[in-house]
């Protein structure tokens, strides 16, 4: 079955070079299109897609807000955010709003392939590294430093908390595999009960979250 897609910016030519790389691919369906968030939500309701590429800065009703609106949904899909800029100020609302990442609007055509595949499977599109280095930037030192950790973590055992504090490092799961000397299969799995116990949706929220708790602070 095909993944099914909408895509929602103001321009034009942005929207009809994105559904030409997304047509090619044989598993990607573009089901519609929008031009400002106030139509992206009637497309989205019309159409139940698997993921919206989402456009930050449109006429009307912004793409951070109808993220939000879009999230709001059941069923619910995931969120690409579009940005220009590598460090977009409305970026980190846009992941607050539920968005499931990121992607420049000048990325590579395999890039933004990938990236809807891996949303789809319940993963973010940033890389670990890209992900700390972006919460980094909007986290400031001092908050995280004072911060300490929350009656959120309570469900967590010693090792969850101790693999969420890797991931907020920015490690991957092999990375965090070898600092713990276990299996990627097992760090797998301590992710999918960290996600669930916290009602997080992906890796993103969790890099968050390790960062309002105080597990990590944004100079490291």
């Amino acid at each position: 079955m095909a993944v099914r897609v909408v895509l929602v910016d103001d321009q034009v030519l942005v929207r009809t070079g994105f559904r030409m790389i997304l047509d090619e691919t044989g598993d990607i369906e573009v089901v519609g299109e929008a031009g400002d968030g106030a139509t992206a939500l009637e497309v989205v309701a019309r159409t139940r897609p698997d993921v919206v590429l989402m456009d930050v800065r449109m006429p009307g009703v912004d793409g951070i807000t109808a993220t939000g609106r879009v999230r709001a949904l059941s069923p619910a899909p995931k969120v690409i955010i579009l940005t220009t800029f590598d460090l977009d100020d409305y970026l980190f609302a846009g992941l607050r709003a539920g968005a499931s990442g990121f992607l420049l609007k000048d990325t590579l055509a395999e890039d933004l392939v990938a990236a809807v595949r891996v949303v789809v499977s319940g993963e973010a599109v940033t890389a670990p590294s890209a992900t700390r280095r972006l919460i980094a930037h909007f986290v400031s030192a001092p908050a995280a430093a004072t911060a300490r950790p929350d009656h959120r973590l309570d469900p967590l055992t010693a090792r969850e908390r101790e693999v969420l504090t890797l991931i907020a490092r920015g490690l991957s799961n092999a990375e965090i595999a070898v600092e713990l000397r276990v299996s990627e299969g097992t760090v797998k799995t301590h992710i999918g009960r960290i996600l669930a116990k916290l009602g997080l949706r992906d890796r993103v929220q969790a890099v968050i979250l390790g960062y309002e708790c105080g597990l990590v602070s944004a100079g490291g």
